[in-house]
């Protein structure tokens, strides 16, 4: 599909009053995305919103401080993604820390359980005997299953980030910013940084009433846990408004100097990935899907296992593990993308690609489909949803959305003028979940359309790169490169700089039968540049010999020689 390059505008006014230090090219990066003060630009923790304004936290910190006190036994119940992963890690290693002799964590399978606190995972965790259930990253759509541990006597605190329906289950205490009346100022956060800030008020709680003096314990540097908390925010993919950059980028140094847990170090290591150079995208598109992996087709107690453990050797052979099912994952995406392209080849749209798409094969398994959601969703540049088989008559769909197009909002609107067509639906702005019936898939699909197409318009349609402009030939260096780096962390609503231009063709070549290797000349300097996974009926394309980019910069190492090296996002021959 053809792209358009929008360039980015920026407020000139801003710029004369942005500190002084700053290199022009990053002050108009920075204020393209948004950054009006240099208050903004702050990654210090001490810059972090405070969490006593995160509603229900004071009495989640009081039932959580009176297990502590109690030696009480604490059930951890997770979710079984990256985030969901590193927020159980965050909870487990803070209570023992904290003192908590009994503290266990329990991920319901996808096959057999679903998503979050049900009823049968309730039955489940009565044999663990826990006298408090702790969610995190799940846990506000879960109304039956707090009620049924409620009804055994069990304490529940949800923590959790997703958006809440019109009623909220009745927990013993909630945590999430996104919970009506809730005052926190980030409404962002991922589900690990909801419980680590659960955590940073309990440390607090506990320091007040002298708990560590009294247990010879040391007070914990609660810092040792932004690794984690940095992982599950990139990969969860929620916006990096200040709060998360800063979360982000306090994990991303402690990686960097190899002050992570083990089990990062590890699948960083299987990743290839060099650690100390490290930068969020490492993190969001080499370790994120290898956690995954280990939730999509099997258990995620083994990404959460490679997240606690102490154990060098044995996090190397975890990563190990779960390097080994991503392999399987990608084989098993391969061939859904290809059934999906040629499905969607078959269909006759006259020309005009509808605006909202659902995608139905019995084959299909359902622990990828989100990843090929996204898939399509980025081809057609629509959003998309894609089911696969549940149990009995049930489907199972994993929706991915656009830039304007709120998903978990668009699924609200189509329950209430349908009150009966899904069973669950629960998710937020660019990704969602649900399960219905198949004998409603055609009708729901013809409605999720009609609904889409009520709030996108034609400007959300267009499969447009926003670029910050064109580089001169002397800002193509490795300088600018490190400057570039080092100006993030970049991610989902703080975008990596993205720049457009033409070179001409000096050197084109196929990389592994599908990546385009390219060498470049802007001026008198010659630049090399990949693009992953071109078409390859259309390159290399040897009558070519200038084209229109759009990049952007990094850095590439090989046998310890660093280089520039350009991304490109997309290519044109002209």
């Amino acid at each position: 599909m053809s792209k358009k390059i929008i360039r980015r505008v920026y407020e000139k006014e801003w710029l004369s009053e942005c500190h002084a230090t700053l290199h022009p090219l990053i002050r108009r990066i920075y204020t393209a995305r948004g950054i009006r003060s240099m208050q903004e630009l702050e990654r210090g923790l001490d810059h972090l919103l405070p969490f006593h304004t995160l509603s229900g936290i004071n009495e989640a910190v009081i039932h959580l401080a009176e297990a502590i006190f109690q030696q009480q036994k604490i059930l951890v119940i997770g979710d079984f993604d990256a985030d969901g992963a590193t927020s159980t890690a965050v909870a487990v290693r803070a209570l023992r820390w904290f003192g908590l002799k009994k503290v266990d964590y329990l991920v319901p399978n996808r096959f057999d359980f679903g998503y979050g606190l049900t009823p049968e995972l309730v039955e489940v965790a009565k044999s663990l005997d826990p006298a408090l259930i702790v969610t995190v990253d799940n846990g506000i759509a879960n109304h039956a299953g707090v009620m049924a541990a409620k009804a055994l006597g069990i304490k529940v605190i949800i923590t959790d980030h997703h958006l809440p329906a019109e009623t909220l289950p009745i927990a013993d205490a909630i945590v999430n910013p996104n919970q009506p009346g809730d005052r926190f100022q980030s409404k962002n956060m991922a589900g690990v940084g909801v419980i680590f800030y659960v955590m940073l008020a309990l440390r607090r709680h506990l320091s007040d009433q002298h708990w560590f003096e009294k247990q010879a314990i040391p007070s914990p540097n609660m810092a040792h846990l932004l690794d984690l908390v940095a992982l599950g925010t990139v990969a969860d993919v929620v916006p990096l408004d200040h709060n998360n950059r800063i979360l982000v980028y306090q994990g991303l140094k402690r990686i960097c100097a190899e002050q992570c847990v083990p089990g990062i170090s590890a699948l960083l290591a299987v990743s290839q990935r060099h650690q100390r150079h490290v930068q969020a995208s490492d993190l969001g598109f080499s370790v994120a899907p290898r956690l995954n992996a280990a939730g999509r087709l099997d258990d995620m107690s083994l990404g959460i296992e490679c997240l606690l453990t102490e154990d060098k050797v044995h996090a190397l052979e975890l990563a190990e593990q779960l390097n080994q099912l991503n392999d399987a994952r990608r084989d098993i995406e391969k061939t859904m993308q290809e059934q999906a392209l040629h499905a969607l080849a078959n269909i006759h749209w006259q020309g005009v690609t509808p605006d909202a798409i659902c995608l139905f094969d019995e084959e299909w398994h359902q622990g990828v489909i989100g990843i090929l959601a996204g898939r399509i969703k980025d081809r057609l540049h629509r959003p998309v949803i894609v089911f696969a088989p549940s149990k009995g008559d049930e489907l199972k769909g994993s929706a991915r959305s656009i830039p304007g197009l709120h998903i978990r909002d668009v699924l609200a609107e189509v329950a209430a003028h349908h009150p009966n067509m899904m069973n669950k639906f629960g998710g937020h702005a660019m990704a969602a979940g649900l399960t219905l019936s198949r004998s409603v898939l055609t009708h729901f699909a013809e409605v999720f359309r009609q609904v889409a197409a009520s709030k996108l318009t034609n400007l959300d349609l267009q499969n447009a790169l926003h670029s910050d402009g064109e580089l001169q030939p002397d800002e193509l260096t490795l300088d600018m490169a490190d400057l570039l780096c080092d100006a993030g962390p970049w991610g989902q609503g703080f975008p990596s700089p993205l720049f457009d231009g033409v070179f001409e063709l000096v050197e084109q070549r196929l990389v592994v039968n599908k990546h385009l290797r390219l060498s470049l000349k802007k001026g008198n300097d010659v630049v090399t540049a990949i693009a992953f996974n071109v078409d390859i009926n259309q390159w290399p394309n040897y009558r070519c010999h200038s084209v229109q980019l759009a990049y952007r910069v990094d850095r590439n190492e090989f046998r310890g020689k660093r280089q520039l090296q350009l991304i490109v996002e997309y290519i044109k021959a002209i």
